[in-house]
C-alpha cells in the first residue's frame, strides 16, 4: 500500500522544461484543468496555484484555500499573448502599448473588466492580466484556450523553501492540488504590480522587474 501511495504521489509531481515543455505532460496538464482541478506551475516570478479561471467551482476552490475574498480581492488571471486580454479586460490604446513594451514579463496591469468573465471577477469590477516569461504556463493557457487563475503559493510566514523547491511544494501542496509541476527552483519575488484603471497606469507594488514605461 505505501508503494502505491508513493506511485501516486509521484503522479501528481511531474517535470518540465521551460526551453520546450513536453507536449504530453502538457496535455495531461490541461486535461485536469478541463475537469476542474488545480494545478501549481512555475511562473517568472514566484510559483502559481490555479485553475481555469473561467470555472467558478474551482476558483472558488482555490479562493478558500488561500484564504481569499474575491469581493475584496482582486483576482489575477495568466493569458498567452496580447491578443487574448481585451476578450477579458477593457484595455485602452495607451494601455496597450504600455503593456506590449512589458509583456512578457514579471507584470500584472489591473484593468476593468469585461462580459466574458464569470460574475466572480465582477464583485471589483477590475482583474489582474499576467503574461508571465514562461513557456510551461503560457503553453498551457494555449491548449486549454482558457486563461489560468493566478495567485501564490507563498505564505509569508513560511520558510521560503517551501515556495521555491518543487518537491517542497509538493510536500506542502500535495494533497491539495491535483498536480504540481516542477519547472525548477523558483523565484521569490512576486511581480510588480500596474493599476491602469485611472487612466494613468500608477504602481501599486513594486516587485520583479522595472517597468519601462
Amino acid at each position: 500500500m505505501e508503494a502505491i501511495f508513493l506511485y501516486i504521489c509521484m503522479l501528481m509531481l511531474i517535470k518540465l522544461y521551460n526551453e520546450n515543455p513536453n507536449e504530453r505532460e502538457i496535455d495531461r496538464v490541461v486535461s485536469v484543468l478541463r475537469d476542474g482541478g488545480i494545478v501549481i506551475y512555475p511562473t517568472d516570478t514566484l510559483y502559481g496555484i490555479g485553475c481555469d479561471a473561467l470555472n467558478v467551482r474551482a476558483v472558488e476552490k482555490i479562493c478558500d484555500l488561500k484564504g481569499i475574498n474575491p469581493q475584496k480581492s482582486n483576482l489575477s488571471i495568466i493569458c498567452n499573448d496580447l491578443s487574448d486580454i481585451s476578450e477579458y479586460a477593457k484595455v485602452t490604446t495607451p494601455i496597450f502599448k504600455l503593456m506590449k513594451r512589458n509583456l512578457p514579463g514579471p507584470f500584472t496591469f489591473i484593468l476593468p473588466t469585461t462580459s466574458s468573465l464569470p460574475k466572480i471577477y465582477k464583485n471589483k469590477k477590475t482583474v489582474g492580466i499576467r503574461v508571465p516569461d514562461n513557456n510551461i504556463i503560457r503553453e498551457i493557457v494555449t491548449q486549454l484556450g482558457n486563461p489560468v487563475l493566478s495567485t501564490s503559493v507563498k505564505d509569508e510566514d513560511e520558510e521560503i523553501e517551501y515556495s521555491i523547491n518543487p518537491e517542497l511544494i509538493h510536500e506542502k501542496w500535495g494533497s491539495i492540488a491535483d498536480i504540481v509541476i516542477d519547472g525548477g527552483i523558483g523565484g521569490t519575488e512576486a511581480s510588480t504590480v500596474v493599476d491602469c484603471t485611472s487612466g494613468d497606469p500608477e504602481i501599486i507594488r513594486q516587485g520583479k522587474g522595472m517597468l519601462n514605461l
